[in-house]
Formats: structure tokens, C-alpha cells, sequence
């Protein structure tokens, strides 16, 4: 299918590796140009050239915290002209209600809802400009679901879809969509790592760990990165331009929910 973008230009945030670098492969596959992001410069100039290698594309990196005021700072002066934007970070420590305070709370809403806010903010009235605009907002099955060691980010990726669903009927009638994309579990470096630690806990092989998890997915498996970010590249797309607030799960079948 041809998603009707290519020429487009597009920030995807924490897009060096695992589900952001899905997205951002996706749309370079479609031809759009990437500004992207990531903490890690080592890893992003390489991905960036694996992109430009494949793709030839036109790809702007821009090494920096997306969570920081002075990240986002220096991400926007590469990204103004933006016709997409992938908004993506990593989420906040697991644990306990007892174990978190205001603090704590304070770092999840900068990371997880007011960060992918201020990029909005910044962003979307160029895109009303114009008359065209996508944004895809990548927050949690959690959202769905309620995580209990994950109350940072159950609370601070709940506030942002409340802004969502608010903000994306208000600029949808100048051609700009907002949607979240809420993945469950993908085959990443961070599953990767969270199956060993389960190993480690648990007393059994890494691999037995994966397949007790994959075993509770009715798809049988993990998701991966390219399938994750083929439904990014869609929602980004001409074709999805009548969906509007709108929280596409992708975990293979895992949430038992209607709506």
C-alpha cells in the first residue's frame, strides 16, 4: 500500500533502537525524512546511517534528552517544518505505591506526559498551518491495562491520553490527527533484558522466561519492532485520516478488553 507520505518530513523520538527505530524504518521505508532522536549519539549516528544506506532518505540526528527542556530545545531547532511527529520515551522505574513520592511522580509526568505535550505544543500549529499533520503518541498497554508495579507510568501516560483525547478534537478539523499507539510485548533490547532479570529471579533460563510470557499472549509470541512500526507508519498515513483520539492496541491479544 502506498501510504501517500513520502516527501513528508518526520521527528521520532528515541528512535536509535527497539520500538522508536521500528517506527522510524517504517517511515523512511515509505520515504519520508527523519529528524531523529536519542540519548546515545554512538548508537544513533549508526542507526541513522543504516537508514540512509537503505532507504536514501534525508535523516537529521539530533543526540539529546527528550525528556529535558534544554533536549527538546535542541531537537526543535532541527524540527520546526515537521509534518509528523513520533513521540516516544523510555518509561520510569517499576515498584511499589509505598516506594514513590512526589518526586518521583514529578520525573514520570516530565518524561511520560509533559514532554510528549510540550513537543505537541510546539509542533502541531505549524502542522494547522499547512493543513496537514500527524502525531503518533507511543504510550503503554498500561493505559488500557493497569500495570501494579508500574503506577509511574500507569498515572503519568494516563494523563497524557486524557490530553489527547481533549487536544486531537480540537486541531482535527485543520487536518492534523493525534492518536497513541499502546504496544504490549515486543522482542527489544528492553525485553531482552527484562526476560533475564525474570530468569535471575525466578531460577530458570532466559529462554524459559520468554516462554512463559509468550505463553499468557494469545498470538503465541512477541511482538517485533517492524510490525510495530508498520502500524505507526499507517496511523501516519493519508489513509488514516478520520481516525482522531484514538488508543490502537498492538500486544498480540494479551488485554482481554472491548474497548
Amino acid at each position: 500500500m502506498d501510504l501517500g507520505i513520502k516527501g513528508k518530513r518526520a521527528l521520532v523520538c528515541a528512535s536509535s533502537k527497539g520500538l522508536g527505530r521500528g517506527c522510524a524504518e517504517a517511515l523512511a521505508g515509505a520515504g519520508v525524512d527523519l529528524v531523529m532522536n536519542a540519548r546515545g549519539a554512538e548508537t544513533l549516528e549508526a542507526t541513522a546511517a543504516e537508514i540512509r544506506a537503505a532507504y536514501g532518505v534525508d535523516v537529521v540526528t539530533v543526540a539529546a534528552d527528550i525528556t529535558t527542556p534544554e533536549g527538546r530545545a535542541a531537537v526543535l531547532q532541527k524540527a520546526q517544518d515537521v509534518d509528523i511527529l513520533v513521540n516516544n520515551a523510555g518509561g520510569p522505574p517499576p515498584g511499589m505505591w509505598t516506594d514513590w513520592d512526589r518526586e518521583d511522580f514529578i520525573k514520570a509526568l516530565d518524561a511520560n506526559m509533559l514532554a510528549p505535550i510540550a513537543l505537541i505544543k510546539a509542533l502541531v500549529p505549524g502542522m494547522m498551518d499547512r493543513g496537514w499533520g500527524r502525531v503518533v503518541n507511543i504510550t503503554s498497554v498500561s493505559v488500557k491495562a493497569p500495570i501494579a508495579v508500574l503506577g509511574l507510568s500507569n498515572s503519568a501516560r494516563a494523563g497524557l491520553t486524557g490530553y489527547v483525547a481533549g487536544t486531537a478534537r480540537q486541531v482535527a478539523g485543520q487536518g492534523v490527527t493525534i492518536n497513541n499507539l499502546l504496544p504490549g510485548l515486543h522482542a527489544t533490547d528492553r525485553m531482552v533484558s527484562l526476560d533475564a532479570n525474570t530468569a535471575a529471579a525466578q531460577g530458570i533460563t532466559p529462554d524459559e522466561a520468554r516462554a512463559a510470557k509468550e505463553a499468557a499472549i494469545p498470538a503465541g509470541r512477541y511482538g517485533t519492532a517492524q510490525e510495530f512500526g508498520a502500524t505507526c507508519a499507517f496511523m501516519c498515513s493519508v489513509h488514516a485520516g478520520f481516525m482522531v483520539g484514538q488508543n490502537v492496541l498492538l500486544d498480540g491479544g494479551a488485554t482481554n478488553t472491548v474497548m
